[in-house]
């Protein structure tokens, strides 16, 4: 049983116990309007609740109109369908077509436009939805350990994609199926998901942080992604390729720290130094896979620039921990 069921539970047992109260007839209408209105974020109820609402404001006018000039007929219904859900949509409150058709039938059913009448459903709408946004604003399932989780699975897939990037540099021969690959792509874009529904979470004060790691990542492995390319260009074992497949080995150690340490970097300025100093290719094989490899090096710094950018390098967490705790002291 999903959480969301629950809430829909909540909601329309509230809804018709309120509407009971007010001694509204047929407050049963008010359970199917808070079904209606419960959603899956806070946000997403709120914008969601106000379109239902305005919706049916509108439908209610169209029909009420219909209902004064051509009587209470059953052709009437199907004139409203025709004409109110093309203007609701038009409105553009297309959510709200059956929240509106709940008010409309239900003035059908009475058979009158008493005041008395457009009042009650007015009240039947404040009620039904009225009482989905406040279940939904109570309380909403918190998704910061799933998240997390999902953090740690993207962390843990780039690491072995670095690993195993690094036995390709060491051995050309070396066969590896890509699932990895295929698997954080697939997390990724669940994290954004997930991310995203946690910040429509917090109406006031939305945290984006989220946003910002899984959005990090995705630019990082279209990055990855190029440097697959250029792995496959690396058919020969050469000493370079040794010392490449080093950094990658320190990167997969560093891409599970929640924090930029800027090892690898140092490391890639150290290989790059290197690099410089060496002798220049003596064969047209040699030339080929030494290109691919310092394109390799190039986009690694086009990852790790991305990296920089996005995670809190160490020494400027350590600072912002040491300013919390004499701001506590003092």
């Amino acid at each position: 049983m999903g959480f969301r069921i629950i809430k829909t539970a909540a909601a329309t047992l509230l809804a018709v116990l309120l509407a009971s109260a007010a001694q509204i007839s047929g407050a049963q209408s008010a359970g199917l309007l808070a079904i209606l209105g419960v959603e899956t974020t806070r946000k997403r109820s709120l914008r969601t609740i106000t379109a239902r609402f305005l919706a049916s404001l509108v439908g209610l006018l169209v029909g009420c109109t219909l209902f004064a000039l051509l009587g209470f007929h059953y052709p009437v219904l199907a004139l409203f369908v025709l004409l109110g859900f093309p203007l609701i949509v038009k409105s553009g409150y297309k959510e709200g077509n059956v929240t509106s058709s709940v008010s409309v039938f239900r003035i059908f059913g009475q058979g009158n436009l008493h005041l008395h009448t457009l009042y009650q459903q007015v009240l039947l709408l404040i009620i039904g939805l009225g009482s989905a946004g406040l279940v939904n604003l109570i309380y909403m399932p918190g998704t910061g350990g799933l998240i997390s989780g999902i953090r740690k699975e993207v962390d843990g897939y780039f690491s072995i994609i670095f690993r195993q990037m690094a036995h390709t540099l060491r051995d050309p021969g070396y066969v590896w199926d890509g699932q990895e690959l295929i698997g954080v792509s697939a997390t990724i874009q669940r994290g954004l998901t997930a991310a995203n529904r946690e910040m429509e979470n917090h109406v006031i004060h939305p945290d984006e942080a989220w946003n910002v790691y899984f959005y990090m990542r995705k630019e990082q492995f279209e990055s990855i992604q190029n440097m697959m390319q250029l792995l496959s260009q690396v058919y020969q074992h050469l000493p370079h390729g040794d010392m490449v497949a080093d950094l990658f080995d320190q990167l997969s150690e560093d891409v599970l720290a929640e924090s930029y340490t800027g090892r690898t970097e140092k490391l890639l300025e150290g290989v790059e130094n290197e690099f410089s100093q060496m002798d220049l290719p003596q064969t047209r094989e040699e030339f080929e896979v030494r290109s691919a490899i310092l394109q390799l090096c190039r986009e690694l710094a086009l990852y790790l620039k991305i990296a920089k950018r996005h995670k809190v390098p160490v020494q400027v967490k350590a600072d912002k921990q040491l300013f919390r705790m004499g701001r506590r002291d003092s």
